[in-house]
């Protein structure tokens, strides 16, 4: 999952390099998206490690 928020981030950063706004916000949202799903199911197997 790590290298799909890598993606998304460059993706991004060339897209508003070259003034793609629109298309540099949308893989921005992607990234953030993929970085919450991550820290929920970090927290979630930190969380289901330490109750078993």
């Amino acid at each position: 999952m790590l290298d799909w928020i890598i993606i998304f981030l460059v993706v991004a950063a060339i897209a508003a390099f070259l003034g793609l706004g629109r298309l540099s916000g949308v893989a921005l949202s992607g990234a953030k998206i993929l970085v919450v799903l991550a820290l929920v199911v970090a927290a979630v197997s930190l969380l289901g490690a330490a109750v078993a």
